[in-house]
């Protein structure tokens, strides 16, 4: 079992999604006005949609010296603010959501096993629901997902730091699909995405990786 703190700004309802069970330990972390968690204890270091990068730009060298320590992090929000070394998010609305499509890039680890990536672009039959602008990626990282214009979406980034970086550009991910939709199929695809980036994190802290 690994340890994860999930960091949270109080936003309701987020215990829900990143619940204990025999892979991996969940610990909420709160931010509070004197911010300054122990990451010491901790595998890997979730930020979900809609966290605090004010907070989290407080605590970037702290967020360095984790990864640098080989351990990993995922992020499924918007940064505003430059606290993930090599990577930046970038708000983007100039182009039209019904012109949005994804497509799987670079997968080295299959993360996209068993994903209908159609989940992610289309929700109802609208386009463009999942993500929000795009990811100014690190050189050393791989694209696992572009969009229509051939933007970074999600990342995996192993060679900036010693550990193991995961980003989407603000597309929410959850261990029990993170997002409450009515449409089933867009719901679970959210949970299934996640376990496969978890189970990558569980082999690599085993030494169980190997190359596709």
């Amino acid at each position: 079992m690994i340890q994860a703190a999930v960091i949270s700004n109080g936003l309701q309802g987020i215990h829900r999604y990143f619940v204990s069970n025999e892979k991996v330990n969940y610990s909420v972390l709160e931010i509070e006005e004197d911010f300054n968690p122990d990451l010491t204890p901790y595998d890997l270091l979730v930020v979900p949609n809609g966290c605090d990068h004010i907070a989290m730009a407080k605590i970037k060298d702290k967020v360095a010296s984790f990864l640098e320590e080989g351990n990993a992090l995922f992020c499924f929000d918007g940064w505003f603010t430059n606290w993930i070394p090599g990577n930046q998010w970038v708000m983007s609305n100039e182009k039209k959501t019904i012109d949005i499509r994804y497509k799987v890039k670079t997968d080295t680890y299959n993360l996209f096993e068993g994903i209908d990536i159609d989940k992610l672009i289309y929700n109802h039959n609208i386009s463009g629901w999942w993500a929000c602008g795009y990811i100014d990626a690190s050189k050393n990282a791989d694209v696992i997902v572009e969009d229509t214009w051939q933007r970074p979406i999600i990342v995996l980034d192993e060679k900036t730091t010693n550990g193991t970086i995961i980003l989407t550009a603000s597309g929410p991910l959850g261990d029990s699909g993170a997002i409450p939709t009515d449409d089933e199929s867009s719901y679970s695809v959210l949970g299934q995405l996640y376990q496969n980036m978890l189970s990558l994190i569980i082999k690599k802290i085993n030494h169980e990786t190997s190359m596709f």
